[in-house]
């Protein structure tokens, strides 16, 4: 299907539009860092100065990581004569697709872009990113350098629209200490974490201690269902995948009644990534189901044994991945110089791979993985280690074109169930009733 032939720019604007008043900004997902301030903001320089070709570049990453961000930027434009990349910051994941999208139409487009993994699909079947295989087979450069974990959102109609950047999996974050003190084992199955959060839920009000606790967000639930030997989408694309075969129900059941007990605290959708890291630097829950980029703050932030551990399985063991790819736009007409960055960032251990390892976000290509800088990391910091070493459970069942307005859906009945204690078999038919109703208009 090419949305060109189908009305592309209304549906692309429309889309845009949901996806910017509607995202999730509490660091699930894999959403990029929040930001005071915009990184990356110098103006573009005009072409020819000091003889190199000037490339747009936009990115989502604000705070720190957007600093790290400008210093690699920095790094590579000191290191040839050819390129000059100027990069700017966009604001967070959906402000960057609607500007993109925008740009797009305008005839505006960057050279470059950050895009979160999950919108690269809809981008590509609008055909408005560039295929790098040509680029890739010239380098020498091939799929096959990559961590296949992360190559789901990579390829589409046999073109090569995407490469991992910022990438990034939920993971069980674990107060060892607290484990400890209550003859406790880290959970490893559904089972497991039902009786270890169960024993560690105590008192009431202010000095209320939870077992457990998940980011508002569409990520953690999506793992379980698969823990559970279900699929977000069916195989064909045209409903859900978790409702006729009653993985839903048991996903929701589990955790309204790991909640109702006091097991599970979850949190309000306002700030809750905020609010699950606060508590578990404080001690007031033992475990948290957050991202892998959040291993770095929090081992700065507590004052006990913290470790990290897959997510507890079901079925089967199962993690989502989150963060963004990196694209070539098509109408840019500066792509061989905008690939020499791209080649870069992938190959030298200035570019992408000293930014993996000052930012904490995941490595991505066999030659990170093995080089020094990472092995030294991995040494100081264990609990990297583990959040790479999950990725052999890596998912992507949230793959399909109108995975934005679903996931929409799919965010009212987690409201509804976890917040309003709605039916849980009620609100499963109505999100399969609209589900259906969005995915016929695609299939």
């Amino acid at each position: 299907m090419n949305l060109k032939n189908k009305g592309s720019a209304a549906l692309l604007l429309s889309l845009s539009l949901v996806m910017a008043a509607c995202s999730s900004s509490n660091g699930g997902g894999g959403g990029a860092t929040p930001s005071e301030s915009p990184s990356g903001s110098n103006p573009p320089a005009a072409d020819g100065s000091g003889g190199k070709t000037t490339i747009e570049f936009w990115h989502s990453l604000g705070g720190r990581n957007g600093e790290l961000i400008d210093e690699m930027i920095s790094r590579f434009n000191s290191s040839q004569d050819s390129v000059e990349v100027v990069g700017t910051y966009q604001g967070g994941y959906a402000e960057t697709v609607t500007k993109l999208q925008q740009s797009v139409s305008a005839g505006t487009a960057p050279d470059l872009s950050m895009l979160e993994r999950a919108y690269v699909q809809f981008f590509s079947d609008s055909e408005v990113l560039a295929d790098m295989t040509p680029f890739m087979d010239s380098t020498g450069l091939s799929l096959d350098d990559f961590t296949e974990g992360l190559l789901g959102h990579s390829v589409f109609d046999d073109k090569i629209v995407s490469l991992p950047l910022n990438r990034s999996t939920p993971i069980l974050h674990v107060n060892k200490s607290m484990l400890d003190e209550a003859g406790l084992e880290v959970p490893a199955n559904w089972q497991e974490l039902r009786e270890v959060a169960t024993a560690l839920a105590e008192g009431s009000g202010e000095n209320q201690v939870y077992g457990y606790s998940m980011v508002y967000d569409t990520w953690y639930p999506i793992a379980m269902i698969t823990q559970a030997g279900g699929r977000f989408f069916n195989e064909e694309g045209t409903s859900i995948g978790f409702y006729d075969n009653g993985v839903g129900l048991k996903v929701f059941e589990y955790l309204k009644e790991n909640q109702n007990s006091g097991a599970l605290f979850y949190p309000p959708a306002q700030d809750s990534g905020n609010i699950v890291n606060q508590m578990f630097v404080g001690e007031k829950v033992g475990m948290i189901y957050q991202s892998t980029g959040s291993i770095g703050g929090l081992l700065e932030s507590v004052e006990f044994d913290y470790v990290t551990a897959f997510l507890p399985a079901d079925e089967v063991y199962a993690n989502p991945t989150g963060g963004a790819n990196l694209v070539m736009l098509e109408d840019s007409d500066k792509k061989e110089a905008a690939w020499e960055f791209v080649h870069w960032l992938m190959t030298s251990p200035e570019g992408a791979e000293e930014f993996i390892v000052e930012s904490g976000y995941l490595p991505f290509t066999h030659a990170m993985v093995e080089s020094d800088a990472i092995k030294e990391l991995w040494e100081r910091e264990p609990n990297r280690k583990v959040a790479y070493d999950q990725l052999e459970h890596a998912i992507d069942t949230n793959m399909h074109i109108a995975w934005q307005e679903v996931e929409q859906e799919f965010f009212s009945a987690i409201q509804a169930i976890m917040y309003d204690s709605e039916d849980i078999q009620a609100t499963l038919d109505r999100l399969k009733s609209e589900a259906d109703r969005i995915l016929a208009q695609y299939n």
